[in-house]
């Protein structure tokens, strides 16, 4: 499986954010766990297959625009399904 590219453009000790790009279906983030409670802003929308570490796998739909919200301790592994270019950006809340 080949990696999505995380490109972080703000990290202070307020927020983090990182741009998160997925060149086709197939493409992951890798299993991770999240530090901090997160707010995912999809900028083009897409499906992506989401694994938690029991690999059980579930199926997200992001639709451009609309954000949403996760929690601390988040563990998963995100595969994007779609079959063109995927983008999200994560902001990660520090505090």
């Amino acid at each position: 499986m080949s990696q999505a590219r995380g490109t972080v453009s703000v990290d202070d000790d307020r927020v983090r954010v990182t741009t998160w790009t997925f060149e086709a279906a197939g493409v992951a983030t890798g299993r991770h766990r999240h530090e901090f409670d997160y707010v995912i802003v999809p900028i083009t929308g897409g499906t992506f297959t989401v694994i938690d570490p029991d690999g059980a796998e579930r199926e997200m739909e992001q639709v451009a625009g609309s954000p949403y919200l996760g929690t601390v301790g988040t563990e998963h592994d995100v595969v994007s399904a779609t079959d063109r270019q995927a983008v999200f950006v994560e902001i990660e809340l520090k505090r």
